[in-house]
């Protein structure tokens, strides 16, 4: 999987966060959608919404500029980039969300079925890993 943020034609002072489908994607869980999902830090938020001023989201809070098929929010559900970056996997341009944070993002608007057909998948992702390596060979003695 790669994501061109390159295209975007803007340096970050941050690496961005990649989130939602192509998070998901990452992980096996599903295949994602047309747009790139990103979480950025306040300072680049800013910049790029001074940047693409007609661009601009407000979803009840989370404010995200959207340009070039990248949705880039400043925040989801008002979890910003210094909590949902803990436990990232960094890539040369950008950082994967942990699959823990994506459980945790997805858990969030498990209202709508699309979240919770994927809360189901990534907790079938998570309990895979878990036990892939288990051998109850030993505990039968």
């Amino acid at each position: 999987m790669d994501i061109d943020v390159e295209s975007l034609h803007y340096h970050f002072f941050s690496k961005p966060l990649v989130v939602g489908g192509k998070a998901k994607e990452y992980y096996g869980i599903r295949k994602s959608g047309e747009d790139t999902d990103l979480i950025v830090t306040t300072k680049d938020y800013q910049r790029l919404a001074r940047m693409y001023p007609n661009n601009l989201r407000d979803l009840w809070g989370d404010l995200g500029v959207v340009i070039h098929g990248f949705e880039i929010w400043r925040t989801i559900c008002l979890f910003g980039y210094d909590f949902l970056v803990i436990g990232a996997i960094e890539q040369s341009l950008y950082k994967i969300i942990s699959l823990e944070k994506l459980l945790f993002l997805t858990a969030m608007g498990v209202q709508q079925p699309k979240y919770a057909h994927d809360l189901k998948l990534i907790v079938k992702k998570i309990l895979d890993l878990q036990y892939k390596d288990f051998d109850d060979s030993k505990y039968r003695k």
